[in-house]
């Protein structure tokens, strides 16, 4: 039976704010609060709360047939638990539907995936505890900044312990091969993939409500005959998007919560269902290894990594903010790894492109992609200062390592003398109260017993 994947992401960067050269060492705060409270609200308004609404509606009119999966970044759960709780709510109550598969991802959505392994699984981890704490769900199945993947962050997933990964079935890389059937790392064929069906998604989250589309306007009956006129033996059609596709990219007067609510009726009447990433990976094997030596991603024609770094600033800005990556992991300073997060968001290098994508990009106050450089390497300053004022540069990361062991273990071990010093205390007060209480018992038992007063009788008168 042929099944459909429908997966949305949620995630929105902090923005920053215009930070001069002049503020390096003087201001250490970096963002525009009002800027990033108007924007998650507004977003909540015209797109997530509308949008989990009809998804709660669909399940319940569905009554459990249709099934979606949901991915959510760190940033963005901070974010909705201050200006938009309703859409933290609004999750809780889909996945309380038994019909939601929370997936994971990293943290901040950045592109650590790509340089250090160390930070890319602090990330994720940190993620699949929000989910838990949020949702009391540990995500099995991963997806990556944007679907970033190749064979060695596949491997990673692999160890940590993940079923499968979402990623773009990019057309360098799959050749004649169809995304409709599962596949699996080339590198451990324990974890399975899942590749996004680009031309269907896009239909939906990129061209729906594009009036010079040859295929507008777009209905349900006919999207869905799109899906079931496939061969046969194409069993799994992975539809992966934005949340922000229906209300934002797509505007809420397109109908698009209309055309979506209608799919599993259309669905119902030609035999196909919902899944969740984890049951396609469950009841589907895969067929083949898929060779991704080089990233992959869905963004740009391209669908790879050229628009993060594919220009010497961004590469830079890249370079210079992973170089104090293993120092901010080891340090205890809170503001320090949050700075790191928000830093770390691959919006910030996108923001910095120069190519000529075909796709407007918003890319806020910057006028340019080099005023947008030279903003967040101001920034990037003074926060690599903040490090190496914890952690001077000239302290070889290895050295600092060890350094840093050396102390956290004669920590433990002043701890450990700390316990046995308490114990002893304890020990000699439990003696001196015994002896005290000893020394109380013998004298009470050498002390002469009272002696009974004498009651002389009264003399008798004769």
């Amino acid at each position: 039976m042929r099944t459909i994947c429908l997966f949305f992401e949620i995630h929105q960067p902090i923005l920053l704010k215009r930070y001069r050269f002049f503020d390096i060492g003087i201001n250490h705060y970096y963002y525009d609060d009002y800027a990033n409270a108007a924007r998650i609200s507004d977003v909540a308004e015209r797109s997530y709360i509308p949008a989990l609404n009809t998804l709660i509606d669909m399940v319940k009119d569905n009554k459990g047939a249709f099934k979606v999966a949901i991915s959510i970044s760190g940033i963005a759960c901070e974010q909705l638990e201050i200006h938009a709780p309703a859409v933290i709510d609004l999750l809780k109550k889909l996945n309380d539907t038994g019909c939601c598969e929370f997936l994971a991802e990293p943290y901040s959505h950045g592109l650590a995936a790509l340089t250090n392994e160390k930070v890319f699984k602090n990330q994720i981890g940190r993620q699949v505890e929000k989910m838990n704490a949020l949702f009391g769900v540990t995500p099995k199945v991963l997806v990556n900044t944007d679907m970033l993947y190749n064979d060695e962050i596949g491997a990673i997933a692999a160890d940590m312990g993940f079923k499968g990964m979402l990623t773009e079935g990019a057309k360098h890389v799959l050749g004649w091969k169809s995304p409709h059937y599962v596949y699996h790392c080339n590198m451990n064929p324990k974890l399975k993939l899942l590749l996004r069906d680009f031309k269907l998604s896009d239909d939906i989250s990129l061209r729906f409500s594009n009036t010079e589309w040859n295929e507008y306007p777009l209905f349900a009956d006919s999207f869905m005959k799109k899906i079931n006129d496939l061969p046969q033996e194409e069993q799994v059609i992975n539809l992966f998007m934005e949340l922000g596709a229906l209300g934002i990219a797509q505007p809420l007067s397109s109908n698009i919560l209309q055309f979506i609510k209608a799919l599993p009726a259309q669905a119902k009447e030609m035999g196909i269902t919902f899944s969740t990433p984890l049951e396609v990976m469950t009841k589907l094997k895969s067929v083949s290894p898929i060779d991704v030596p080089y990233p992959i991603s869905w963004i740009d024609e391209e669908r790879d990594t050229s628009c993060w770094l594919g220009n010497v600033m961004q590469r830079e800005a890249f370079s210079k903010l992973y170089d104090v990556a293993d120092r901010v992991l080891l340090c205890d300073d809170r503001r320090i790894k949050m700075d790191f997060d928000y830093l770390q968001s691959s919006t910030n290098f996108r923001d910095m492109t120069t190519k000529n994508s075909g796709v407007g990009i918003d890319r806020g106050i910057y006028d340019s992609p080099y005023d947008a450089f030279t903003n967040y390497m101001n920034i990037l300053g003074d926060f690599r200062k903040r490090v190496e004022s914890l952690y001077p540069s000239d302290i070889e990361n290895e050295e600092l390592n060890a350094l840093l062991t050396t102390i956290k273990n004669q920590d433990t071990e002043i701890a450990k003398l700390n316990k046995e010093l308490q114990k002893a205390k304890e020990k000699l007060e439990d003696d001196k109260a015994s002896k005290k209480s000893k020394a109380a018992t013998k004298k009470a038992e050498k002390k002469p017993a009272a002696k009974k007063p004498v009651v002389k009788k009264a003399a008798t008168k004769k």
